[in-house]
């Protein structure tokens, strides 16, 4: 049984059609790659697999559970279970690297004992160890997008889901943080990315799920 499926999702904004009878299956483990033009409905998808909105038909099935029938309770759990990196990234500013990581951790009830572990692991492995007392105003961008990725990351999520995590990047930062997202789902991790960036589609091999006005256009499987 896939991690995540989408059985014939559509999403109305009023007469804005964003989503149109789209389904597809992620298993767990896998490494995504959804791609296509602005306004293809790709950051919808997030949305609606964290349930900041609901589908207008169809189902979306995450670990087993359909989303769009949790209670209101238990919509912070599935948060829990998706580490999410926005494209805006949403780091605490006035908070260091540390502690944006610290805070995800206390939201999560992670027991405290458990919180410098933690931190200093996801820390090292994205290569911020030596940063990790800085604020965000203090970061190179390739390095805020390595602070979002951590702070995703420390709760031990089961997919991380990176929205443009390249959109405003060079090519060298963009390509180290896609070597990043690879090493992460080498080890295991289920890794959905959203870009319209074809060079890097194209350098690194990985499923494609391309949208294009709302429908899946193609779903490729290297």
């Amino acid at each position: 049984m896939p991690l995540l499926e989408f059985n014939k999702v559509s999403k109305n904004f009023g007469s804005i059609e964003a989503l149109r009878d789209v389904s597809f299956g992620i298993d767990e483990g896998e490494m995504v790659f959804v791609t296509g033009p602005s306004g293809a409905g790709k950051t919808t998808l997030l949305k609606l697999l964290i349930r900041e909105i609901r589908p207008s038909a169809g189902e979306i099935v995450f670990d087993g559970k359909s989303v769009g029938k949790l209670k209101r309770r238990d919509i912070p759990k599935l948060r829990q279970k998706i580490g999410v990196v926005f494209q805006d990234f949403k780091l605490l500013p006035e908070k260091t690297v540390s502690e944006n990581c610290d805070i995800a951790l206390a939201i999560s009830k992670t027991p405290k004992i458990e919180w410098a572990a933690r931190v200093e692991h996801v820390l090292d492995l994205v290569g911020l160890s030596e940063r990790s007392e800085l604020f965000p105003s203090q970061l190179a961008g390739g390095e805020i997008q390595r602070a979002a990725l951590a702070r995703a990351l420390v709760v031990n999520p089961s997919i991380i889901f990176a929205d443009e995590p390249t959109g405003n990047l060079d090519w060298e930062t963009a390509e180290e943080v896609i070597k990043l997202l690879k090493k992460i789902h080498e080890e295991g991790k289920t890794v959905i990315v959203t870009t319209h960036h074809k060079k890097i589609i194209k350098e690194f091999k990985a499923r494609i799920l391309e949208l294009r006005k709302g429908e899946v256009e193609k779903d490729t499987k290297e």
